[in-house]
């Protein structure tokens, strides 16, 4: 498995934080949480270990975290997307290298675009 000191570094860092006002996200404690060895997680966090893709979510979860974020640090993307790209494979890959370089903003712009055509193009219910 590859090296993810960002991914380790920044998992410690959010359980740290919940530690202070839970005393269930010991490492130990929190490795139990998510039915890993704290030996496994130990390494993980010191960088030594990379988790699956379902691991990474997992954790997020449980750190009130964003799993996307996560999985970009140990170079991963949630399974679901990899799906939704093999669903259409020309018309997304197009999609995302259209949408590479553009600004946070603009791609949030975008999103609420999508979101609203996606609405109004769905079926109505009860109809």
């Amino acid at each position: 498995m590859a090296e993810s000191t960002a991914l380790g570094d920044k998992i410690r860092a959010l359980r740290e934080v919940k530690k202070q006002s839970d005393p269930r996200f010991s490492q130990r404690k929190f490795a139990e949480m998510l039915n890993l060895s704290p030996t496994y997680l130990n390494k993980v966090e010191s960088g030594e270990l990379v988790p699956a893709a379902e691991t990474i979510m997992r954790i997020a979860d449980l750190l009130d975290a964003d799993r996307d974020e996560l999985l970009a640090l140990a170079e991963k993307v949630d399974p679901d997307l990899n799906n939704i790209i093999l669903e259409k494979p020309k018309a997304m890959a197009a999609f995302l290298r259209t949408a590479s370089g553009m600004s946070e903003e603009q791609l949030t712009r975008f999103r609420t675009y999508m979101e609203a055509e996606k609405k109004a193009s769905a079926p109505e219910e009860g109809k």
